[in-house]
């Protein structure tokens, strides 16, 4: 019990680190760590200059956690991701040199502008957790998280990510714009310095990999699993939807739910929690139906529909 305890608060110092720089954004900075927690990857889908990159800089220095940042372009190539050989004449022998994913953190920006073989190295290497060159496995760092970004206004010149691959990423985000509140301090504070100097590591790859072992053990009830399922499984006969989630989804909101449980305080998993994360983890897994597309009927709003049509288990079994 105490281990849980002092577990829960060093994430809640974790959280309060990253809001030294990432200013309102609670919900996004405790749902980033959530996705951490739980050992998933994150698509933050949003506009150019709404702090994606300062995020995911601030969680890995909070977190004391090694980071890396590739800016996507057409011309990125696999091996830039994944590493390459090189021969080196004085030993006369081939060297290996580390890609990109040789980090706790790879901020993958602009992840649609790679083009299909890049994208697909990159999420070889997030599914299996190492990269194989010239018929050598090579293991990548433990905690391992790619932070993926993109533009959703900006599709000229774009290689959008298939179904299958989104679907590699436990979930998407969006920052949106902050309030006028809100960015007179964004830039009252970088007057003079760069706010991430302030942020200090808490952490380190040790103890997340901790944290995650002690959130492994979140109780998830058999009412509360059967309560995923169903709404995963609505997402398939839906009208609004015409292709649903798969059983990965349920999978990852299972993993999902049990960490934010932990980060509010609780060793067991309630059917809130599971609500609060069923859009953020599921609305990229589906497509929407025509219909509802000609309706202008967005994911989160076809799924808030789904979530209606499937009972809550209100007597949570603990």
């Amino acid at each position: 019990m105490q281990a849980a305890v002092e577990a829960n608060t060093l994430i809640q110092s974790l959280i309060a680190e990253v809001e030294k720089v990432v200013v309102g954004k609670h919900n996004e900075i405790v749902l980033l760590i959530t996705s951490m927690l739980a050992g998933g990857h994150v698509l933050i889908e949003d506009v150019p200059g709404v702090g994606k990159t300062t995020l995911a800089a601030a969680l890995s220095r909070a977190a004391g956690l090694s980071f890396k940042r590739a800016q996507f372009t057409p011309d990125v190539m696999a091996s830039d991701i994944t590493g390459f050989n090189i021969y080196n004449r004085s030993k006369e022998q081939f060297e290996f040199r580390e890609g990109l994913v040789m980090c706790n953190i790879l901020l993958a920006d602009e992840i649609n502008r790679a083009s299909p073989k890049t994208q697909s190295a990159l999420l070889e290497a997030m599914e299996e957790g190492q990269v194989t060159v010239d018929g050598q496995t090579y293991t990548i760092p433990t905690p391992f998280m790619v932070i993926a970004t993109q533009n959703p206004s900006g599709y000229i010149g774009t290689y959008p990510l298939p179904e299958a691959q989104l679907d590699r990423f436990i979930m998407r985000l969006s920052m949106g714009y902050p309030t006028e509140a809100e960015e007179m301090s964004i830039i009252s504070d970088r007057k003079t310095e760069n706010p991430l100097l302030k942020v200090e590591s808490i952490t380190d790859a040790d103890s997340i990999q901790r944290l995650r072992q002690i959130i492994s053990t979140v109780t998830v009830s058999g009412e509360i699993s059967r309560y995923i399922v169903q709404l995963v499984a609505a997402t398939r006969n839906a009208k609004s939807i015409s292709l649903g989630a798969s059983p990965r989804a349920s999978l990852a909101l299972m993993k999902l739910s049990q960490a934010y449980a932990f980060i509010r305080g609780r060793d067991y998993v309630l059917a809130e929690d599971v609500s609060a994360l069923f859009v953020p983890a599921v609305a990229h897994r589906i497509i929407l139906s025509q219909e509802a597309r000609l309706n202008q009927t967005g994911a989160a709003e076809a799924l808030a529909e789904v979530a209606r049509n499937v009972e809550v288990p209100y007597k949570t079994q603990r």
